[in-house]
């Protein structure tokens, strides 16, 4: 049967490098759903579009986007993905509590409510600051650079594809404060809906290599 797996976490607790390494692993589709929206919302030929303005504006400011307008996206996506026959993974979302009494049922009709599993991420502020402030993008690829890993200060290429890096807009350490709050306040809330609503959720401390980590949440899933 396919599965969900929602990976939640402060910013810099790894979600989307788990949510890739289980995509690869387990042959499910990671939906970021982080970068689908900035890729939508960074797009020229998107930027006339009223409503895209607003939202990039709270997108470029680490402010969470209008959970309506969120939830109509991902749900047209989250079909998309079940109809062809995989198992889903989100890294970060849902992010709000509407998104969640929302889109959790969606979810549980599409695969059913013991095929979902909630993991949240654990980091101290600190430590998402540090990873985030030296957090590298290519811009070609998508392949965020583990800085704490990687022995280069000012990497020019991918090690992956050769691409250009690029710093996102989210990850200066103002912006990063900012979406630490709105994770505290209006996303964490969700883990105890979950399990309200008879959702596990598993804690897991992110703060050792990705690989450990990773190890840990395949044990459970298996």
């Amino acid at each position: 049967m396919k599965k969900v797996v929602i990976i939640y976490g402060p910013p810099g607790a790894g979600k989307g490098t788990q949510a890739n390494l289980l995509a690869a692993k387990l042959n499910m589709i990671h939906f970021d759903t982080g970068k689908y929206f900035e890729k939508i919302l960074h797009d020229p030929a998107n930027q006339k579009n009223r409503i895209i303005r607003r939202e990039r504006k709270l997108f470029d400011t680490g402010i969470l986007l209008t959970p309506s307008w969120v939830v109509k996206t991902e749900e047209i996506e989250a079909r998309k993905i079940h109809a062809a026959g995989f198992g889903l993974i989100f890294s970060g979302s849902l992010r709000t509590m509407y998104e969640a009494k929302h889109f959790i049922p969606v979810l549980t009709k599409l695969y059913g409510r013991k095929n979902l599993h909630v993991f949240a991420l654990n980091v101290p502020a600190e430590v998402s600051i540090k990873r985030n402030s030296n957090r590298m993008m290519c811009k070609f690829c998508g392949y965020g650079l583990l800085s704490a890993y990687y022995d280069v200060k000012k990497p020019k290429h991918c090690p992956v594809c050769g691409g250009p890096f690029y710093k996102r807009t989210l990850d200066n350490p103002a912006t990063i404060k900012i979406r630490l709050k709105e994770y505290k306040e209006r996303t964490e809330p969700i883990l105890d809906f979950m399990k309200e609503n008879g959702i596990k959720v598993l804690k897991l401390d992110a703060r050792p290599a990705p690989y450990k980590v990773f190890e840990r949440i395949e044990k459970i899933l298996k």
